[in-house]
């Protein structure tokens, strides 16, 4: 069986498991700004499921899919993918494809009778939802914190790869799959293991984590299956009626556009952000709309695989912080 790493961040202090008060009233997890990282070392579904047990008793413990760029760091980190363009902070994590696959299920109806208690039968009706490879193969089913309190079936399946997948794919094979949390895909996202805290209880589950026979592991769809489409030249969309276009400022938009485009795997972001504060200027100087900007900016990002949503948040964080080289004379709006 393969081998893999699976990335562990502990609190300095803040509680990483939600918490039951006694009159059944559920508090959520605290706000945690850095953490220490480890990476250890698991193979197949099994090792996946010593590890969680463990992790099940840790509230001051969680995963994420992302790998530390300094493993032997003894400093507290941030969750950075990117450097913080206003910190100066350099990323703390990287993407990288991974055997383990976790699905979170935020809240499958069930009927009045149907025992939550029962996480076989939680399970099979989660898997039921997933594509028919995941079908007969083994996993681990995880009460999450509001299992069995708020209304549903609310659980985590961890499944075991039969190659590594990164997020990117995870999210262009499983984001449509109806129930599914896409956000567990992303490499800094938060993936809560701990159980509940209860204060003045007992757990109202008999367990919280049970492992499932199957096939060891699930067949992936190969890799040209869930490659990125082909990138298409983005669109620039005319501005809007009563703006008028500088020859400088369109030019500029589609240089930024090109240059988006054209970016490689760990330029992506960088050069995104660095167009993003560059065309800003020419929306505040009043060359360029910022609704076409935005839309043509957010297609190219689309293009070489960023989320959706993610340039719109870029951009939004460039209008705030434009560049500031100046506009030639003579491309000013007069």
């Amino acid at each position: 069986m393969s081998g893999d790493t699976i990335t562990l961040l502990r609190s300095r202090g803040p509680r990483l498991a939600k918490l039951v008060r006694a009159d059944g009233q559920i508090v959520g997890y605290d706000d945690c700004r850095t953490y220490h990282g480890t990476e250890r070392a698991i193979a197949g579904i099994e090792g996946l499921f010593t590890a969680l047990t463990w992790l099940s008793g840790q509230p001051s413990f969680c995963v994420v899919r992302g790998a530390l760029v300094s493993p032997t760091r003894k400093t507290p980190m941030r969750r950075l993918l990117y450097a913080d363009p206003e910190s100066g902070e350099q990323p703390t994590l990287r993407e990288t494809p991974h055997h383990w696959l976790a699905t979170d299920w935020d809240s499958i109806e069930a009927s009045a009778k149907f025992d939550v208690a029962d996480l076989v039968a939680c399970a099979t009706t989660a898997i039921a939802l997933l594509p028919k490879m995941f079908h007969g193969v083994a996993c681990i089913v995880q009460a999450t914190g509001s299992h069995g309190i708020a209304p549903g079936i609310r659980v985590r399946l961890w499944h075991w790869l039969d190659r590594p997948v990164d997020g990117a794919e995870l999210k262009r094979w499983l984001g449509n799959v109806s129930g599914i949390d896409a956000s567990v895909f992303r490499p800094a996202q938060v993936i809560y293991t701990a159980a509940p805290v209860f204060e003045g209880g007992r757990d109202h589950l008999p367990k919280r984590l049970q492992l499932l026979p199957g096939a060891p592991c699930v067949v992936t769809p190969p890799p040209a299956a869930l490659a990125p489409p082909d990138r298409r030249p983005t669109a620039i969309t005319p501005l809007s009626a009563g703006n008028r276009r500088a020859r400088y400022a369109f030019s500029a938009l589609r240089n930024a556009l090109a240059r988006v485009n054209a970016a490689g795997t760990g330029a992506r972001h960088p050069t995104i952000l660095n167009e993003a504060r560059s065309l800003a200027r020419f929306v505040k100087a009043g060359l360029l709309d910022e609704a076409d900007v935005k839309g043509a900016l957010a297609d190219a990002a689309r293009n070489v695989g960023k989320p959706d949503g993610e340039a719109d948040k870029i951009f939004a964080w460039a209008m705030a912080h434009a560049s500031t080289v100046e506009i030639p004379a003579g491309a000013s709006n007069g």
